[in-house]
């Protein structure tokens, strides 16, 4: 298992951006594909945005595609989702998660690593 930490939360106006960023430490985090989720109050946790462990493969949510930016950093253990354009129904809580295993990444991150989670919140 690899821990995760988040950081980059907050409260943005309409139109904004924020930079979530997402701290790993643990075993071989090099070889993890890493996503970022996200929760909005009374729904599902869902996937807005991954990515391969060596970048060849992104994959994005058809709601933030063309606004949402996933990137990885194996040196510094380190993913970041650069979020522009940001609308009200971005709200939610964000949470990073690892998974060894592609498929399983992309379908929930079943078995995987999950972050505690980053507030953000976009004033209309």
């Amino acid at each position: 298992q690899v821990q995760l930490v988040e950081s980059g939360g907050g409260l943005v106006q309409d139109g904004g951006s924020l930079r979530l960023s997402c701290a790993a430490s643990g075993r071989t985090f090099g070889r993890y594909h890493m996503a970022w989720f996200r929760q909005a109050p009374g729904k599902e946790r869902d996937l807005v945005a991954a990515i391969t462990w060596n970048a060849d493969t992104l994959s994005y949510v058809d709601s933030v595609k063309g606004r949402f930016t996933i990137s990885i950093d194996n040196a510094k253990n380190t993913v970041a989702l650069q979020m522009n354009s940001l609308k009200a129904e971005d709200t939610a809580v964000y949470y990073c998660a690892a998974n060894s295993a592609w498929h399983l990444i992309l379908r929930g991150n079943r078995g995987g690593s999950w972050g505690q989670g980053t507030q953000v919140t976009v004033s209309s």
